[in-house]
């Protein structure tokens, strides 16, 4: 299986730079997999094919506005950083910018020294460990000196960090957002209450990882980068009961489809606990418990893109990003959404 047999034509303009007003404004392909049939209509007609019992997995995980400006200490050169991992309190794993200028023991200031941090040492994909220094909650130190890190696709300035965030996010942890939940709005979700649907969560800190390309031709050697996932006991109860009296178990995005897949034994039943997957999913693999699947269009030739054709089947897919882009849908993040069942 080749990664190019992934790749789809797709014009600049139907990427999607900025979040609709109203998050459930956006449209809505569904896509039958039995049958390839295509329909297309609004977020809120998602209501229309959830039926009473079915159990909708949602990732609460929240985006931490990991992106930082700042400069070396004692000098003007400035500096970008983007916590991907905290490796201990105050140890984080980072991506920083340029890499030249952060040397083990070179010190940097943020927000006039409101937060300091120093180079500890260069590990793996040349990441550095930064150690922080300041007073008083580190998160709400973040909270305002941070920016959000919107994917490379997005040149837009995001005016409201809150768009780049579902309204269920609750752990903090993401360096990208969980984007097939960002339709949801709390009144859709009293709504799919109301009709008898479940409502389980999972978290799943979605690391950058989430958007590197696949730079090999042989889709079966790509390395896939590991995230941390949660799954509680009440929450995987809930899971399996559904599961068990024969209800469909509905992945709100491919984060939680991934954690779902890492968690079930042999029997799809999902195990409550926590650790890292590196789970890589694509066509061929068999799917343990989810039976449905809510999602945005993805990258060209990504493994998000070969996530879903695993579950739809590669030609039904290609198809049906065919079809998005002639009937000018809006890609990515901040995109329309897919509903495959």
């Amino acid at each position: 299986m080749k990664t190019s047999d992934f790749y789809y034509d797709l014009p600049q303009e139907l990427i999607a730079q900025d979040p609709l007003k109203k998050r459930s404004d956006s449209r809505l392909m569904h896509l039958c997999r039995r049958t390839g049939e295509i329909r297309h209509q609004h977020f809120t007609d998602i209501l229309d094919w959830l039926h009473p019992g079915d159990c909708l997995v949602i990732n609460d995980t929240k985006v931490i506005p990991a992106r930082l400006f700042g400069r070396k200490e004692g000098t003007d050169a400035h500096i970008e950083i983007l916590l991907l991992k905290r490796r201990d309190k105050d140890v984080w794993e980072t991506l920083v910018k340029p890499g030249k200028k952060a040397k083990p023991g070179t010190k940097l200031m943020f927000g006039d020294g409101i937060l300091k941090g120093e180079v500890i040492d260069i590990v793996e994909e040349g990441n550095r460990l930064i150690r922080f220094e300041y007073d008083g909650i580190f998160e709400e130190i973040l909270d305002a000196l941070g920016e959000m890190p919107l994917p490379p696709y997005i040149t837009h300035k995001l005016q409201d960090k809150n768009r780049y965030q579902t309204v269920y996010a609750k752990h903090d942890g993401s360096a990208a957002a969980p984007t097939a939940g960002l339709h949801f709005t709390e009144e859709l979700l009293e709504q799919v209450r109301q009709m008898g649907a479940v409502i389980a969560h999972v978290t799943l800190h979605v690391g950058l990882g989430t958007f590197r390309p696949v730079k090999v031709e042989d889709v079966t050697k790509h390395h896939m980068h590991s995230e941390f996932y949660v799954v509680e006991e009440d929450q995987a109860r809930l899971i399996n009961e559904a599961k068990k009296a024969g209800h469909r178990v509905i992945s709100v995005g491919t984060t939680s489809c991934r954690t779902l897949e890492s968690a079930a034994d042999e029997n799809g039943m999902v195990k409550a606990g926590s650790g890292w997957t590196d789970i890589f999913i694509y066509p061929g693999y068999e799917f343990k418990v989810i039976d449905c699947l809510i999602t945005n269009f993805h990258l060209p030739e990504s493994t998000l893109l070969m996530l879903v054709s695993a579950l739809a089947g590669k030609e039904k897919i290609m198809h049906a990003y065919e079809e998005a882009v002639k009937e000018r849908y809006r890609f990515f993040s901040f995109g329309d959404a897919m509903f495959i069942d």
